[in-house]
């Protein structure tokens, strides 16, 4: 069950054929994947996330991004790291649940039929969850 509730892969933004990011989501968050440029020091890289934007790129130069997202999210919680020429960017999502069909606003919107399959299945995934939280505290309740 948990192999269909997890992301089944990233979708892809592209820019004239290139890849600029590659994304999934979960009930929670919204993850984004940057191949990073070769031979650029890790320090040199930067990610600021705001509620509804996000710029990142190379200190010194233009931003690689610099756009508003297609929702709200949490900073508090929200985070990049580097890590084998990747910047993983982990937005977490205001409202869970919510099926975001990009996580840039305009830019890279997914199919309808995608999108309702990213609906279903995050319905699943919150289905799974109530379910397991019934059942633990059906458990907890039997025990006393």
């Amino acid at each position: 069950m948990a192999e269909k509730l997890a992301p089944e892969k990233r979708h892809r933004f592209l820019h004239n054929g290139q890849t600029v990011f590659e994304w999934d989501q979960t009930l929670d968050e919204i993850n984004i994947y940057i191949n990073l440029p070769p031979n650029v020091h890790s320090k040199q890289f930067y990610c600021k996330i705001q509620s509804k934007h996000i710029e990142l790129g190379i200190k010194g130069n233009p931003p690689y991004l610099n756009h508003e997202l297609t929702c709200p999210v949490k900073t508090d919680s929200s985070f990049w790291t580097l890590e084998d020429d990747v910047m993983h960017i982990t937005l977490t999502k205001r409202d869970k649940g919510q099926t975001w069909a990009s996580p840039i606003m305009g830019q890279g919107q997914l199919d309808p039929y995608v999108t309702d399959q990213e609906q279903k299945r995050l319905m699943l995934q919150r289905f799974q969850e109530e379910v397991n939280y019934h059942w633990l505290l059906f458990i907890v309740l039997v025990q006393f």
